[in-house]
C-alpha cells in the first residue's frame, strides 16, 4: 500500500468517523428510546450499526481494497472524537431547524389540501344532500297534496252512489237485514280466529327457535 494510498485511507476513515456521530445523533434523535419498547430499540440498534458497519466496509473498499490497518481504527475514533467537539453542537442546531422547518412546511400543505381539496369537497357533499332533501320534500308534498285532491274527489264522486246504497238498504226487508248482519258477525269472528290462530301459530314457532 503506497502513502498516497495510505493518507486517502486515514481521511476517509476521519470522515466516515465524523459521519458515524452525526447518524448516532441522527438516529438517536429520531428513535426516541424512552418512549419505545425494549425490543424494538433492540432490533433498530441492531440494523442501525450494521448498516454502519456496512458503510464503513464500502467506503474501506472504495479506498484501499478493503484492507484493515490498526491505524484506521484510530483514524475512526479521531473522526468521531472531531464531531464531538468541533461539530455536534452546530450539527444538533441544524438539526433541529431542519425538523422543525419539516414539520412547519407539513402543516402548512396539510391546511393548504384541507382549504383547497377537503373543504370544498365537504360543501359540494352538503349542497347535493340539502338540493336532495328539498327535492324530496317538493316531491313529497306533492304527491301528498295530489293524493289528497283525488281522495277529495272520489269522496266527492261516492256520493251519489252512497246515498242510492242508503236508499236501497232502507228498502231491504228487515228479515234480510237480520240475516245480513248475522252473517257479517259470522265473518267477523271467522277472521278473528284466522287472526288468532295466525298469532298462536308465530308464538310457537318463536317459542321453538328460542329453545334451540
Amino acid at each position: 500500500m503506497t502513502l498516497t494510498t495510505q493518507l486517502y485511507t486515514m481521511l476517509a476513515m476521519i470522515g466516515v468517523g465524523a459521519w458515524l456521530g452525526v447518524a448516532i445523533d441522527t438516529y438517536g434523535r429520531f428513535l426516541k428510546r424512552e418512549k419505545r419498547a425494549k425490543w424494538i430499540v433492540f432490533i433498530h440498534d441492531i440494523l442501525f450499526w450494521l448498516l454502519q458497519g456496512l458503510i464503513a466496509f464500502y467506503v474501506l473498499l472504495m479506498v484501499n481494497e478493503g484492507e484493515l490497518r490498526f491505524y484506521i481504527l484510530i483514524a475512526l475514533v479521531c473522526g468521531f472524537a472531531a464531531y464531538q467537539s468541533l461539530f455536534r453542537y452546530f450539527y444538533l442546531n441544524l438539526l433541529e431547524t431542519i425538523i422543525q422547518l419539516v414539520i412547519n412546511l407539513y402543516r402548512f400543505l396539510e391546511k393548504v389540501v384541507r382549504m383547497l381539496v377537503v373543504k370544498p369537497i365537504q360543501l359540494l357533499v352538503q349542497a347535493i344532500i340539502i338540493i336532495l332533501l328539498g327535492i324530496w320534500k317538493f316531491v313529497y308534498s306533492t304527491i301528498r297534496f295530489l293524493l289528497l285532491v283525488i281522495w277529495r274527489i272520489i269522496k266527492i264522486g261516492a256520493l251519489p252512489f252512497r246515498w242510492i246504497g242508503m236508499l236501497l238498504w232502507k228498502l231491504v226487508p228487515k228479515v234480510v237485514k237480520k240475516y245480513l248482519h248475522m252473517f257479517f258477525k259470522k265473518l267477523e269472528g271467522f277472521f278473528t280466529l284466522v287472526k288468532n290462530r295466525k298469532h298462536s301459530i308465530m308464538n310457537r314457532v318463536k317459542n321453538f327457535w328460542k329453545k334451540r
